[in-house]
Parts: structure tokens; sequence; C-alpha cells
């Protein structure tokens, strides 16, 4: 099927990533960020097709407990994988992506939040070296965008995970391809 390749988005893929990975109001509003400097949205793709995105969002975080405790660090947002996609690497090497742009523009630390209840992505960050940071839960907001334009803020209580960079990055995963396990 091809290599992965992971690169920031333009403007013509947004057509393609809403498409295949739902919500163009959430690729518009990033893509927007990106344009003035907010943040860089990572899109994966395999041929011509987008097979993921994560946005590192470069902004204060919009949570207070978060902004209070890590001013200034950077959050990973919104890690999505294409169902057909999932579990051949692309969420971790959309994250090693990002970590390496953080790394890349002088920064020592980067952080997410992951929903409480969202075991699996937990677990994807734990691997990838992220930690608790230790300072509890944290009520999170996401705005979902519906196809006649409303937007709704639904709260998510989430962990906060940190992880030092780069003293603690594992070793790159080989190269794969889109049809590999």
């Amino acid at each position: 099927m091809g290599d992965v390749s992971i690169r920031p988005a333009e403007q013509a893929d947004l057509a393609a990533l809403a498409e295949i990975l739902g919500d163009r109001g959430f690729f518009d509003d990033r893509f927007t960020r990106q344009a003035k400097g907010l943040g860089v949205l990572f899109t994966a793709w395999c041929s011509a097709r987008p097979v993921g995105a994560v946005y590192l969002w470069l902004e204060d975080a919009e949570e207070p407990p978060i902004r209070g405790h890590l001013p200034g660090v950077p959050l990973l947002n919104h890690l999505e994988v294409a169902p057909d996609a999932r579990n051949r690497g692309v969420g971790a090497a959309l994250v090693r992506a990002a970590e390496e742009y953080l790394v890349g523009h002088g920064h020592a630390l980067g952080a997410l939040a992951v929903r409480t209840d969202n075991t699996r992505a937990a677990r994807l960050y734990r691997r990838l070296g992220y930690h608790d940071w230790g300072h509890g839960t944290v009520v999170c907001y996401a705005e979902r965008v519906f196809p006649d334009g409303r937007t709704v803020s639904e709260a998510e209580r989430c962990h906060v995970l940190v992880k030092r960079l780069p003293d603690d990055r594992p070793a790159p995963l080989a190269s794969r391809t889109c049809g590999e396990r």
C-alpha cells in the first residue's frame, strides 16, 4: 500500500481530513490556528489518503488548572487515527512527530489530557513515556460542531499526562507501511 508519511496540514487537505476523520469544523479551526502560528496540525498519509491527525496546541492551555501548573507547556490535542489504520503505529508516529517539533523549537516538556474513560489512548501515551502530572484530574471541554453549524461544548473528566523531552524519548519506531500490523 505504501509508506505512511507525516507532515503539517495544508489548506488543500481539509476536505479529505473531514471526509475520512470527520468534524470539518474542528479541522477548519485547527488549520486557522496553525496559519496564525498558534499550533501545528500534523497529518498522517498513506499515499493520497489521510489516516490520522494530531494537533499540537502552542497557546496557553484553556483549562485553568493546566495553565496554572504547566504555564507555556505545549499540549498534544485530538489524536485521531482512521479505524482501518489503527494498531499500525500511526498514532505513535504522529505523537513522535509532534515531540520532534517541540524539541526542535526548544521545548523541554510536552503534555496532553486524555479522558478518564479512554484507556486505550492512555495506554499508548504511557507506552510513549507520558506519566501523570500529579495534580489530579481536570475537567476539559471538547467542542462538537454539528453539520448545521451549531457548536456544543461538552465537559470531559481528563487525566493530564506530561513528558520530559528529549531525555526520556524512546527509540524511533521502525519504518512502517500502510498495510503492516
